[in-house]
């Protein structure tokens, strides 16, 4: 009977679940393809200032300002919309910061959606800025040898070398700057976008623009769906509330 109660139990839970977004969702729109990227949890402060930034067209037609290739791509700096082709970028965005939340777990794995930030010894992030993580497959000998000598006093965990030695991602930059999203689909737009040509400046030679919308509730309903292994909700793909609050 406890059986059959739990399991009734967990399948109630699994279908309210299904029903209401956990997460918020945003796809990035390039040239080269779409990328969508779960916001975390973890980091309220990074999630709620990307989804206010994404919601007021704050993004619309700037560019990937700085990439390289297995690496990362990064933007977010206003100054890009409307910059000349020599114009040196990296230093725009709003006049505040994000305090830091580093958290414990959440690595630079491909695909991790992270702050960009000055040497400011608080860590915190610029308001805008952020990159999305290339990064390479490393060995085991090779994070051994990053532990050793240059992250001194860092061990990595057996989930970071994991990941680390399986999708690849930037390892050394863990500890340092806060990730507060996770691509779910769209590596290989990122992979396309990191192997274009540059300048001695990381900036690509021809404009890589790109634009920002949040997910509709309807459509974050049924990515989900999707990671559960559940059917898509027909009558809410593409449409639901545009805008939507996460249940408490």
């Amino acid at each position: 009977m406890k059986i059959i109660l739990s399991t009734f139990l967990s399948l109630f839970i699994l279908l309210a679940v299904a029903q209401n977004p956990q997460h918020y969702y945003v796809e990035i729109k390039t040239g080269k393809g779409d990328i969508i990227i779960k916001l975390l949890n973890e980091t309220p402060l990074h999630r709620d200032n990307f989804k206010k930034l994404v919601e007021s067209r704050f993004y619309d037609s700037l560019l990937f300002h700085r990439v390289i290739n297995n690496f990362m791509i990064q933007g977010g700096d206003p100054d890009s919309r409307n910059a000349s082709d020599n114009q040196l970028l990296g230093n725009g965005g709003p006049d505040y910061k994000v305090p830091a939340e580093i958290i414990k777990g959440i690595h630079h794995e491909k695909g991790a959606l992270g702050a960009a930030r000055d040497n400011n010894p608080e860590k915190a992030s610029s308001g805008s800025q952020f990159y999305i993580v290339q990064g390479k497959v490393y060995t085991n000998h090779g994070l051994d040898s990053l532990e050793t000598l240059r992250m001194k006093g860092v061990e990595f965990s057996e989930e970071q070398r994991k990941s680390y030695t399986s999708i690849g991602g930037t390892p050394h930059l863990d500890s340092n700057y806060t990730v507060f999203g996770k691509t779910i689909q769209g590596m290989d737009v990122i992979d396309a976008i990191a192997k274009v040509p540059t300048n001695d400046k990381d900036r690509p030679l021809v404009n890589e623009k790109f634009s920002i919308r949040m997910l509709t509730k309807g459509e974050a309903v049924n990515i989900e769906r999707k990671l559960m292994g559940l059917k898509p909700k027909k009558y809410l793909f593409g449409g639901g509330s545009k805008s939507y609050n996460l249940k408490k």
